[in-house]
């Protein structure tokens, strides 16, 4: 009855958060020590909660059980399609004060603030190249690792990142969407066009 009623007696020192439970205090508090007891088998990225890890293995399965009936986009987390949604809607509570551009998500804002900014706070320890997100400086660290998660069905070729393996794809289907605009000759890849 305590977890529908509204006391929680069970306040975290840290951050002030409350809980109806003190096991559920004693995970919470946790995050703040630092302390990720559930890895991940496939890539070895640890989370402090065991149901944090649950969500996180569905990358790997490739399962989306959360998809917008719109565009028919889908996602592993429900709050990541609440978040997808809003672009339909055109919704964007989110405005830098600089320039008045708004955006869908907070992390969005975020990152074209540092962009603004100049600051790169994430730096690479084995090559130094700085990133301005966090999670850029993941994606990028995995070349120096060799782990190449995103192998293509067709060809065997494995990729370190989920968006260079799409970009590979296009090879097989034939699509080129990249064309000279002096010679009409089309690419697969932007970057092929540049050259």
């Amino acid at each position: 009855q305590l977890i529908h009623s509204r006391f929680k007696p069970y306040s975290c020192d840290e951050c002030g958060k409350s809980f109806t439970r003190a096991g559920h205090l004693k995970k919470h508090q946790l995050i703040h020590r630092g302390v990720k007891p559930y890895s991940c088998d496939e890539c070895g990225k640890s989370f402090t909660r065991a149901g944090d890890l649950k969500r996180h293995q569905l990358i790997h399965s490739g399962v989306r059980p959360y998809s917008c009936e719109l565009c028919g986009k889908s996602f592993t987390q429900a709050g990541s399609l609440k978040t997808h949604q809003l672009i339909h809607s055109g919704v964007k509570p989110y405005s830098c004060d600089e320039c008045g551009k708004s955006f869908t998500r907070g992390g969005d804002l975020k990152r074209h603030q540092l962009i603004r900014s100049g600051v790169k706070p994430y730096s690479c320890d084995e090559c130094g190249k700085y990133f301005t997100r966090g999670g850029d400086l993941k994606r990028h660290q995995l070349i120096h690792s060799g782990f190449k998660p995103y192998s293509c069905e067709l060809c065997g070729k494995s990729f370190t990142q989920a968006e260079s393996l799409k970009t590979h794809q296009l090879i097989h289907s034939g699509f080129k969407p990249y064309s000279c605009e002096l010679c009409g000759k089309p690419f697969t890849r932007a970057g092929d066009l540049k050259k």
